[in-house]
């Protein structure tokens, strides 16, 4: 982000923006266009113009609360398709456990976490293509003034539903599935149903897969893809639509150049999002998976061609329009950073099992290494224990009858004072596991101040160049103001000398 801060400095001083400010912008012409008839004139304080104006409380506190209201069903809908395809992993989990075929059996979780992944990034296409047109739709229904007031609320729209659409289910794979299962005697439900539970392992390995499907399905599937299919049939169908009658106007470049699609005042907005979200992507996650750095080299790389083609051959010259940064972007992903220390330090702590073997090594191992740490971390239950209705169907599966069962937990056995009660170790590797959090959040933290204060946000040259030009510019000022004054008190002495003489 400091890089990024140069760079932006550096930019908007060849462009001349440095100083750049938009004193006044004028109205949207589809704002005045709908307000035409309207007789509610209010004054400009800065051009001393009347303008159609919207009343705030009979006028936008409605628009506003809609909005508000189908934001929140949009997000609902996400969230929707997160418990669908929850549903959809327990159901294929359930035929699985009751297939003959072992083979099948055993990969059970892998076959259901990579098609779970794949319909989950289907249901996240589908929502987009809603999410576009609703947003969209919603903005322009909110009667807003100027461009980049228009901008700036379909922007926070869409990156809001996007980043639920996309990283709703990774959230709750990371941080919320299995982690108030309860245990085998009693486990916890959710209007009478059984919540989904990790893997002995953890569900560390099913939050990787998940990022590489949506990761690189959203990358290379989603946007490569599009972007080479989609301009191409949207110029055809522009050619298709504009039919020239002869052969001699059809060869003329502003025929040919008319032919192309228009950028539009929001023709930037898809790339920027992307980058937006594959930046989520890298920054959030990526204890849980390292190597997204790598992908998105190789997506970047393949990204600036296609733009390149897109831009060069399929689209109309975009209209260049001053700006001293990115606006509201640069904002939301300054977030996003924010938002993925704290996340990082979850993954580490909660989702991985990192901290429960630092705990065992440093506490209960008598040679600090990981010798006994599986039989450790499984606890055990009476199967004696089991409430009617919940016991296994075949008790005797396994050739022999089975007393004591293991599970991943820190509970107290079933002939203890207090049976299946969380143990001390439950709670030091709980309270590490805090500890954790605090530490990681504060250094990284701390380091980015660092890395701050370390990294001036304009670089020196560009620094001394622009207080260069600031001087001979005030220079000049005092120059020609100092030879106005002059000019003025020589004639001042001229007309005083006349006057003497007349006398």
């Amino acid at each position: 982000m400091e890089l990024w801060k140069r760079y932006m400095a550096k930019i908007a001083y060849q462009w001349d923006l440095i100083d750049y400010e938009i004193l006044e912008e004028h109205p949207r012409p589809q704002f005045v266009a709908r307000l035409a008839s309207s007789r509610r004139k209010k004054l400009n304080v800065v051009n001393q113009m009347l303008e159609p104006y919207i009343p705030f409380w009979s006028g936008k506190v409605p628009r506003y609360l809609f909005s508000l209201t189908m934001v929140f069903f949009l997000i609902s809908l996400a969230l929707a398709a997160v418990i669908g395809v929850i549903v959809y992993r327990i159901s294929v989990l359930a035929a699985f456990a009751f297939n003959e075929n072992i083979m099948l059996r055993k990969s059970a979780t892998l076959i259901t976490s990579i098609s779970a992944a794949t319909l989950n990034l289907l249901c996240i296409m589908l929502l987009n293509l809603v999410y576009a047109k609703v947003a969209n739709w919603l903005t322009k229904m909110e009667m807003l003034r100027t461009q980049s007031e228009f901008d700036d609320s379909l922007s926070l729209k869409l990156i809001l539903l996007q980043f639920v659409n996309y990283f709703s289910s990774i959230f709750y794979i990371a941080f919320i599935k299995g982690r108030l299962a309860g245990y085998p005697g009693d486990h916890a439900k959710i209007l009478g149903f059984r919540q989904e539970e990790c893997e002995p392992g953890g569900c560390l390995v099913e939050l990787c897969i998940q990022l590489v499907v949506i990761m690189l399905g959203k990358q290379f599937i989603m946007n490569n893809i599009l972007e080479i299919i989609l301009p191409r049939a949207m110029r055809y169908m522009q050619r298709l639509t504009m039919r020239t009658a002869d052969d001699e106007a059809r060869q003329k470049q502003w025929v040919k150049d008319y032919k192309l699609i228009p950028m539009g005042p929001n023709g930037l907005f898809c790339e920027y999002l992307e980058l937006l979200l594959q930046f989520g992507f890298l920054t959030i996650f990526v204890a849980a998976f390292p190597l997204a750095p790598f992908f998105a080299l190789i997506n970047n790389i393949l990204e600036v061609r296609l733009d390149a083609d897109k831009m060069i051959t399929q689209y109309r010259r975009p209209v260049a329009v001053r700006a001293k940064d990115i606006g509201v972007w640069f904002s939301v992903l300054d977030a996003v950073a924010k938002i993925a220390i704290l996340t990082n330090a979850f993954v580490i702590a909660f989702t991985s099992d990192f901290i429960p073997r630092l705990v065992y090594a440093l506490t209960q191992s008598a040679d600090r290494t990981l010798a006994g740490y599986i039989d450790y971390s499984l606890s055990e239950f009476n199967t004696a224990d089991f409430a009617n209705g919940t016991e296994p169907d075949n008790p005797l599966e396994l050739g022999y009858p089975v007393d004591v069962c293991r599970y991943k937990d820190y509970r107290e056995p079933a002939t203890a004072a207090h049976p299946y009660r969380h143990t001390q170790h439950h709670w030091h590797v709980f309270a590490a596991r805090l500890a954790f959090v605090v530490v990681f959040e504060n250094l990284v933290v701390a380091v980015t101040i660092l890395i701050r204060w370390l990294i001036p946000d304009v670089p020196q040259d560009v620094l001394e160049k622009s207080r260069r030009e600031k001087y001979i510019r005030d220079h000049v000022i005092m120059e020609k103001e100092l030879e106005r004054a002059k000019l003025h008190s020589q004639e001042e002495n001229t007309d005083d000398l006349v006057k003497d003489i007349n006398m």
